[in-house]
């Protein structure tokens, strides 16, 4: 099948104006609580694994604190460039399809308004750089499809085994894709030896962290019924089942909506059903475990790239038949839409990054510790109740003097413990109650209020930091 060509002219530079806004909106404020624990992890807990996720985000952290030290727009460039170049992808994927130049805009166009995308597209977090991975796998796969060199299947082994490093959803991605192709094709795919190279080389890049994982009990299975307990923030399993399409955007939907529509109905996409009935598949998956609305932000460029082909279909059969094009009615007018509900999430995300939270955590752990005797302080470690907590403290801490901090939370609770000698704790957070087991003494010393972040001195210790650290390992925040 003869191709058009990509439309650099016109993608591109959307791509660009994206990298821009994002990088712009983010100059000002602090870390998302997930980029500060990300910033953590890089800084002073760096490993093949983590509780929660794989070691390919808190790695990048780490290297663009490393070339400039604390600073925001710095360390958010891999975020912003990987969601500007999830819009070029989502153009290149429309082009495989059979795209003209204006499906090619219209797909990238639905996929740097896509909402969740706007909202978080310059936050370094895992399900930020997540998106362009499964685009790039899916676009390798399409690819493929259509010319059938089998070199691009030794690339696809590398961007899924990168994207395994990065969040453990791409290898259920590709177990899903894997089944629907056995089912409708092509299986031809599932014939050629390099295609299994390509699984052995995504498999060996993966390896790290899946022996971290197999060491440390798998964490990250737990993690599933974790985030199903908190899907009651996205108004539970119906919740989910709108955000997981609305969060495309309100033109994404439509054309997301007439793309399964067209994967089904028209002859000419039978080769690509797969991609569908993936999607379908994970779709439903997704809202009986309630997963979390974003997880099917890299898979809707395809589809919709499929609704903006019917789109041309449409517009180059009227042309044929002599007919006048018609308006864009519907698309346009939700491309509009599209861009100001993407601004309303762009501004809302920008809010969220406030440093107003972390920095009056730490202010209030310094106010604590300041009370501590200076020949105590030695023996004192700092606390965050959640993750949340001991990110924020380990981001803000050191203005005020503060050590960097520990939590039995999440990917702190599976570092290293404290030191046999400290015997205290200046706990952080809302509640001390998982402590009071453990300590004779609980004794507030900074109390927020109802609604305000408090900090309890613990002395009195009664187990060795051997022995207590796996008892106050937990991955639920709370």
């Amino acid at each position: 099948m003869t191709v058009p060509r990509f439309a650099a002219r016109f993608v591109l530079p959307l791509a660009a104006v994206v990298a821009v806004v994002q990088w712009v909106a983010g100059l000002r404020g602090g870390p998302y609580f997930d980029e500060a624990y990300m910033l953590s992890l890089g800084r002073h807990h760096l490993d093949w694994g983590f509780a929660d996720q794989p070691p390919v985000t808190p790695l990048l952290a780490a290297a663009m604190d490393h070339l400039v030290p604390g600073s925001l727009p710095v360390l958010r460039i891999p975020a912003v460039l990987a969601t500007a170049g999830a819009v070029a992808v989502a153009g290149l994927i429309a082009r495989e399809l059979g795209a003209d130049r204006r499906a090619q805009l219209l797909t990238a166009g639905a996929q740097a308004t896509a909402l969740w995308v706007t909202m978080a597209g310059r936050w370094l977090t895992p399900y930020t750089v997540e998106p362009v991975q499964w685009l790039l796998l899916l676009w390798l796969l399409l690819r493929w499809v259509r010319v059938r060199d089998d070199r691009l299947l030794l690339l696809l082994g590398v961007v899924a085994g990168i994207a395994a490093e990065t969040k453990f959803q791409v290898l259920l991605l590709c177990a899903v894709l894997l089944l629907s192709v056995l089912i409708t094709g092509p299986r031809e795919l599932l014939r050629r030896p390099l295609f299994w190279a390509g699984v052995g080389i995504a498999g060996v890049i993966a390896l790290p962290t899946l022996i971290w994982q197999g060491r440390n009990g798998w964490p990250q299975l737990r993690m599933g019924p974790i985030a199903a307990s908190e899907s009651l923030l996205y108004g539970g399993r119906p919740g989910i089942a709108i955000s997981l399409i609305g969060m495309a955007g309100v033109a994404g939907m439509v054309l997301l909506i007439y793309g399964l529509w067209r994967f089904f109905g028209d002859r000419e996409l039978r080769t690509y059903r797969f991609l569908a009935v993936s999607f379908l598949a994970l779709y439903v998956f997704f809202v009986i475990t309630q997963g979390r609305p974003y997880y099917l932000n890299g898979l809707y460029g395809p589809v919709i790239a499929a609704g903006a082909l019917g789109l041309q279909r449409r517009r180059e059969a009227r042309e044929r038949d002599g007919l006048p094009p018609r308006r864009g009615w519907l698309i346009w007018p939700a491309y509009a839409v599209s861009v100001a509900a993407a601004i309303g999430m762009l501004i809302l995300g920008t809010s969220m990054g406030s440093s107003r939270p972390g920095d009056q955590i730490a202010r209030n752990a310094a106010t604590g510790y300041q009370q501590i005797p200076a020949a105590d302080r030695s023996r004192t470690v700092v606390m965050g109740q959640s993750y949340i907590y001991a990110a924020y403290l380990d981001n803000y801490g050191p203005r005020y003097g503060l050590p960097p901090a520990y939590s039995g939370n999440r990917g702190y609770g599976y570092s290293d413990p404290p030191p046999a000698s400290a015997d205290q704790v200046l706990l952080v957070g809302s509640d001390p109650d998982q402590l009071r087991p453990y300590f004779s003494s609980i004794t507030v010393v900074v109390d927020g209020g109802q609604d305000g972040t408090s900090v309890w001195l613990c002395s009195g210790q009664r187990l060795a930091w051997t022995s207590l650290w796996p008892k106050l390992r937990t991955l639920t925040v709370g």
